[in-house]
């Protein structure tokens, strides 16, 4: 790829617009500036962890980079990570009306941020939005490994508008719930009660602060309507991604995007590698971060299972 890309360094320590979100007041983001061919600049916020080759970390819509936090203790003992929020999630602005939301789009301003932060071609997860993304990118030459868990785009057009009823639900229920109900929107008896609750698998003792957050980010994303209409464009992902280390790990209780839709990506790219994470639903990372943590590490060679003995253990 590569070419007219101009990349905009622009990093600097100050926190970001975090609205009501408590688990983003209280982080101070860097933020850097991307920007591709003759678009105007695109600035991200992120954070920076640990040392080693340097591991990119993509969220889902309605999410934002605090998802990855259960991880980073194991990821950032081996590498140095690098939690994104997207444009118009967590503390990133939204892009500017002439940047458009498409792929293409985001890979260019991508591999700026990329060049503008020092990093060449890390290691690359990404999680629905994020994984797809996380594909993309690696088949754009831009990406060492790519971990996608459940990546969006596999789905048919009756399962697109399944996943957007829900989302738009589960987005209208955070912003009608009031903040003070965040701790109280999970029953402990193990029934679902929370409008995040078709995001997740299990039922029962959340972490408050982790429930308000993810609450948060969900209703004060200014990007949620945007991408929704970048995802209803047909062909998403097509082509292979040869001669690099590709993991799809999909939650067996997925009821966003059900786990059928793994066999896609694989017919796509064959030589990937399928995992399936028991019990989990749309958010692995929440319902079993050691679990996810161990797959992601194997993909990138810093596992301590050989490839085909963590296949036979989850």
């Amino acid at each position: 790829m590569t070419s007219s890309l101009l990349p905009a360094v622009n990093r600097r320590m100050v926190p970001g617009p975090a609205g009501s979100n408590p688990a983003l007041a209280e982080q101070s983001a860097s933020f850097v500036d991307g920007q591709a061919n003759d678009l105007v600049p695109v600035t991200v916020a992120y954070e920076r962890h640990g040392c080693g080759e340097p591991l990119v970390l993509l969220h889902g819509a309605g999410h934002h980079r605090r998802a990855w936090d259960p991880l980073l203790p194991a990821l950032g003992a081996v590498h140095e990570t690098i939690t994104l929020d997207l444009p118009g999630f967590g503390q990133s602005p939204n892009l500017h009306p002439s940047v458009p939301h498409d792929l293409e789009t985001t890979v260019a301003w991508m591999e700026s941020v990329f060049a503008a932060l020092g990093i060449e071609r890390p290691h690359v997860v990404g999680h629905s939005l994020g994984g797809l993304i996380a594909l993309r990118l690696g088949q754009a030459g831009l990406a060492r490994s790519v971990s996608a868990l459940a990546p969006a785009g596999f789905w048919s057009e009756a399962e697109r508008r399944y996943a957007y009823a829900l989302l738009i639900m589960a987005r209208q229920g955070a912003r009608l719930l009031p903040e003070a109900m965040a701790a109280r929107s999970r029953l402990p008896a193990g029934k679902p009660a929370g409008p995040t609750d078709v995001l997740n698998s299990r039922f029962g003792p959340c972490r408050p602060e982790a429930l308000l957050a993810q609450l948060c980010a969900l209703r004060e994303t200014t990007a949620f309507s945007a991408i929704l209409r970048a995802g209803r464009a047909p062909h998403l992902f097509t082509g292979d991604i040869p001669g690099l280390p590709v993991t799809i790990a999909w939650g067996t209780r997925d009821r966003l995007l059900p786990p059928r839709q793994a066999e896609r990506v694989k017919a796509q790219i064959p030589a990937a590698r399928l995992v399936p994470l028991p019990g989990c639903g749309h958010v692995p990372m929440a319902d079993a971060p050691e679990l996810v943590a161990r797959v992601l590490l194997d993909t990138t060679g810093f596992g301590t299972a050989p490839r085909g003995d963590l296949l036979s253990r989850v």
